[in-house]
């Protein structure tokens, strides 16, 4: 991505959205120069893409999730912003999804990226029927998301869902997610809402969109685990997995 100093990343915010303001927090600390941007100013072209290398849909409730989680603002993006977006990813640029934002990008279809957008996965209701807030352990697959394979294969991170279950129209789809790679992220012990082969995050066939649900940006800080007491002297020294997560965009 280059030198950190030139990495502008534009955080995409709507009505809904919560989690911009700690996504910006996340990557200034890894370096990058986040700017907090309402789509409306992309829909009248009083922002351009062209400055930034990295996008950031946040988590939140996109427009209260109203028809379903995030569908509103993937209808926006799908036919007013497609050509932009498309052209954004074609220049090697990065688009990451985050619970909300994961949802709003397999609406569009850029996750898990066919090249007319058409939807193939979805993140249904949680199995339990309930909204979900808590840590979760999951294991890092060695994926297309070459980015990301240096960090480190064990990650701790927050959820706040109430539709995080990852599903595929068909076992074709599933099969091709796993042949190419673009598994990024599964829940390890317990999978907290049934997600099929335990995925919580996915990536584009070429690494550059990425989508998961658990909140990287919650983990920046190791006071932020609840259980950084009982490792304060082995781990102070660890940066903690949601900021590598943040580092790796910015840096590699």
């Amino acid at each position: 991505m280059g030198n950190t100093m030139s990495v502008k990343a534009i955080i995409l915010r709507t009505a809904g959205t919560n989690c911009d303001q700690e996504s910006a927090h996340a990557l200034r600390l890894a370096g990058a120069e986040p700017e907090i941007v309402h789509i409306n100013q992309l829909l009248v072209d009083k922002v351009n893409l062209a400055p930034y290398k990295l996008m950031i849909i946040p988590g939140g409730f996109s427009y209260g999730d109203d028809i379903a989680a995030g569908k509103i603002l993937a209808n926006e993006l799908r036919f007013k912003l497609r050509a932009k977006l498309d052209g954004f990813v074609a220049e090697g640029k990065r688009i990451i999804g985050i619970c909300n934002g994961f949802q709003v990008l397999v609406k569009t279809g850029f996750l898990p990226g066919t090249p007319d957008r058409i939807q193939t996965v979805t993140l249904a209701s949680n199995d339990s029927g309930k909204f979900q807030c808590h840590w979760v352990t999951m294991k890092r697959e060695k994926s297309a998301c070459e980015w990301l394979n240096a960090t480190d294969a064990e990650w701790d991170l927050p959820i706040a869902h109430g539709e995080g279950k990852f599903v595929a129209q068909d076992a074709e789809t599933l099969n091709a997610l796993e042949k190419n790679k673009q598994i990024i992220l599964r829940y390890q012990g317990t999978n907290p809402n049934g997600s099929v082969n335990a995925i919580a995050g996915i990536c584009s066939a070429d690494g550059n969109v990425v989508g998961l649900m658990p909140h990287p940006e919650r983990h920046v800080s190791r006071l932020q685990h609840p259980e950084w007491t009982r490792s304060r002297d082995s781990g102070k020294d660890k940066t903690p997995v949601g900021l590598q997560f943040f580092q790796a965009a910015v840096l590699n």
